[in-house]
């Protein structure tokens, strides 16, 4: 299920030349685009958390799945832009629904090693991001994009069934039983929420508006479209050893050492891009950040779920997932906007790596002053 979730997420990346060639559509629209899938994915994250104190994980993973199927189906069909964004933002809304939930079911399944089951069913959303491009390019051959929507919609239902009818036939923990209080749970596990977000926040903000406008990017500095996809293929793929290996060492190692040093790491790389000319040397590049900005998210995850008691964890997860992609959802519009206002590449990415280095090294200060929590209250 998290294969198509993810995938239904970044697909507009590796489709925006192509929803370009076919509706004349500017950088700001397609921006606003993929922006609305995001968005999508945030808003209904507080609400999610609220139905996790009343339903069971399996039945709002069975709705997000009936959700993302609706959603997919519509946006391949739809013609006119306003539906073509509405429809995105629906796929979002059954991503949002769906992390929050699995997520949350997937610490409570192994809480003895939370970090590895979440790095392991982040491979398996990752997979997904690696292979949109490779899976676009062969649905624009013998089809268009919304070819590959239709995909998504069929491949969406068939796995919906398929978890229903297993999780009817398996014995769930009721570790959320206790979780009643969404609001209470959220005063009471402020300071790991508010790290969190400061954690991944800004960086989900550029990494969004990086990703979606990479092949953009590779075409402005001379490469073609095709060499773009297979760049933007080499991050995503880089991405599969990183929450495998990532999730392993959060269950190992101090967790806000641990979340600065990768949040350092995606600054470095951010900064360093503008300096960069030719295939190769943007290949390494690409693999590199690739591992590292893909390296926070199961880290994250780990630092609360591994964390949050039982009677906090689906109502605090949800607030942090709101308030963390409220602050990305709009990385790719940003970017539309600012280039289409004329800002060059290597300007937007020198003034979006100040932005991450102004963050790290508050939270730097915030660590060195032991304002910064190592777990959530117990």
């Amino acid at each position: 299920m998290v294969f198509c979730i993810n995938l239904a997420r970044v697909v507009f990346a590796p489709l925006i030349e192509p929803i370009r060639a076919t509706t004349g559509a500017s950088d700001a629209t397609l921006g606003l685009l993929a922006t609305m899938v995001w968005a999508g994915s945030a808003l209904p994250r507080l609400p999610t958390g609220v139905l996790l104190t009343r339903i069971s994980r399996a039945k709002v993973i069975f709705g997000s799945g009936v959700v993302l199927t609706i959603g997919t189906t519509f946006t391949a069909l739809a013609f006119d832009p306003t539906l073509l964004l509405v429809g995105a933002f629906t796929m979002g809304i059954a991503s949002g629904v769906y992390l929050t939930a699995a997520n949350t079911l997937v610490s409570e399944l192994f809480p003895e090693r939370p970090g590895r089951a979440l790095g392991q069913h982040g491979v398996a959303a990752q997979l997904a991001a690696v292979g949109a491009p490779a899976l676009i390019s062969f649905v624009l051959i013998v089809g268009t994009w919304r070819t590959a929507l239709q995909g998504i919609a069929v491949a969406a239902g068939l796995v919906t069934v398929a978890f229903t009818i297993i999780a009817r036939r398996s014995r769930l923990p009721d570790a959320g039983s206790e979780d009643r209080d969404l609001l209470g749970a959220a005063r009471a596990q402020w300071h790991i929420i508010v790290t969190s977000v400061a954690t991944i926040g800004v960086a989900g903000l550029v990494w969004n508006g990086l990703f979606n406008f990479y092949v953009t990017y590779a075409t402005s500095v001379g490469l073609t479209p095709g060499r773009g996809r297979t760049l933007l293929l080499l991050a995503f793929g880089a991405g599969v050893p990183a929450f495998y290996v990532s999730g392993r060492l959060a269950d190992r190692l101090p967790s806000i050492p641990y979340l600065l040093t990768m949040l350092a790491a995606f600054t470095g790389c951010v900064l360093v891009l503008p300096s960069l000319t030719g295939f190769w040397s943007l290949a390494a590049f690409s693999v590199v950040v690739g591992y590292v900005i893909h390296s926070i998210f199961p880290a994250v995850d780990a630092y609360l779920l591994g964390s949050l008691p039982d009677r906090h964890r689906a109502s605090a997860y949800a607030t942090y997932g709101a308030g963390m992609m409220l602050l990305q959802a709009p990385g790719s519009a940003l970017v539309g906007r600012l280039l289409d206002a004329g800002v060059t590449f290597p300007t937007l990415l020198r003034g979006m790596g100040i932005a991450l280095l102004v963050v790290l090294v508050a939270m730097v200060s915030l660590h060195r002053n032991g304002r910064l929590p190592s777990a959530a209250r117990a």
